[in-house]
């Protein structure tokens, strides 16, 4: 297991200047970066912490993403994250 490189940036810095983001599915964040034309991927690995891993045109969004989604657990692991399903505790 090849550890991924990407460039690791706040949260904050990952959504600027983006009119459009979204999570479509647990721990990728996607955001429009359209001074180029673009989307950023992202894989969260804190709160605050994003991966930066791919940046597509888009045309290319939809087979990024399922190249990304099957790595999320694998890349939160390589970097120390702890996956806390506090999020999904009994009420």
């Amino acid at each position: 297991m090849t550890k991924v490189n990407g460039q690791l940036m706040s949260k904050e810095a990952f959504l600027k200047d983006a009119p459009y983001s979204k999570e479509p599915y647990e721990g990728i964040i996607v955001s429009a970066d359209t001074r180029n034309d673009q989307y950023k991927i992202g894989i969260q690995l804190s709160e605050n912490q994003v991966l930066l891993v791919d940046k597509v045109e888009d045309g290319a969004i939809q087979e990024r993403l399922i190249h990304w989604i099957p790595r999320v657990n694998e890349i939160q692991t390589q970097y120390n994250v702890n996956n806390d399903l506090q999020n999904y505790a009994d009420q």
